[in-house]
């Protein structure tokens, strides 16, 4: 008999929860959002075992987070001309 896939099996099942998070209808738009922001900011995709890594992802994230919120109030500033 053949020995089921374990990767394959993880691997749908994520997807299967990813799919499930995205298209829950208990939260809104800008919760989901948030919620994506704030895990991506977080670094939880980063190896948790890697405390260089970790706090690396979180420092480069958060820095161009900054960057992006000085960029677009520059550009606003630019438009309405003040």
């Amino acid at each position: 008999m053949t020995e089921p896939n374990n990767h394959g099996d993880r691997e749908a099942q994520r997807i299967l929860n990813r799919v499930q998070q995205e298209s829950d209808p208990s939260g809104s738009l800008a919760t989901r959002a948030t919620r994506r922001v704030r895990d991506h900011v977080a670094a939880g995709d980063a190896d948790q075992g890697d405390w260089i890594e970790l706090w690396g992802t979180r420092i480069g994230r958060v820095l161009g987070l900054g960057l992006l919120v000085i960029l677009l109030v520059s550009l606003a500033r630019l438009f309405i001309g003040t």
